[in-house]
């Protein structure tokens, strides 16, 4: 990839993808230089699948079989990611712990997206445990990461920005999810501009 062409991004998500959405919506509007050349999914029915379509991009679904092992499930989603040659593979709320069999052959090039922030509520349902925390008294505000993924950790990568969210008193959690997501599609796509060369990420995401 030259200093003007397109990064090529795979994305893999598990579910509704509005966080991919902000990434097509980034690239269609030119305000990232990069173009999604393939989706893949976990979940055949996983609404992300459709909006790679409707944008153009490949739409891949590779459910894993219950008798195939997870490193040769991996070893199968490498091999067909592989195939479109990326420059960053974006993990987009893909809800599986990829084992070195995948992360090895795209060595710093796995990026992450997490609703907190580093070292809190590591794995599923981070908000809702952050909020639930909030209401012990134990938090004042949870936040976002986005980090590369070097290895099977969980949300434990180097950190590439990260933003602070406020929690509100008396907020519904509902209201709070959707301040979050909101955030999550604003740090992804700055520390995506600044992965493809358009400028370093923001001091005030930290």
């Amino acid at each position: 990839m030259n200093a003007t062409s397109p990064a090529r991004l795979v994305v893999l998500v598990s579910g509704h993808g509005s966080n991919l959405q902000a990434i097509l919506d980034a690239c269609r509007q030119g305000r990232l230089n990069a173009r999604v050349t393939a989706v893949f999914s976990n979940k055949t029915n996983a609404y992300g699948l459709e909006r790679a379509r409707q944008a153009g991009a490949a739409a891949i679904a590779i459910p894993k079989a219950r008798d195939l092992d997870r490193r040769d499930y991996d070893a199968l989603l490498r091999d067909q990611v592989a195939d479109y040659q990326p420059d960053w593979v974006i993990l987009a709320g893909w809800m599986r712990i990829l084992s070195a069999v995948f992360l090895e052959r795209f060595a710093g090039k796995v990026v992450n997206l997490h609703p907190a922030l580093p070292g809190m509520f590591p794995g599923t349902n981070a908000i809702e445990r952050a909020y639930e925390a909030y209401q012990q008294g134990h938090i004042r505000h949870t936040g976002v990461m986005v980090h590369l993924v070097p290895d099977e950790g969980v949300d434990s990568g180097p950190v590439l920005g990260q933003k602070t969210v406020p929690i509100n008193p008396g907020e519904a959690l509902a209201a709070l999810e959707d301040r979050v997501h909101a955030v999550e599609h604003e740090l992804l796509i700055n520390v995506l501009q600044s992965l493809t060369g358009q400028g370093a990420v923001s001091g005030t995401l930290r």
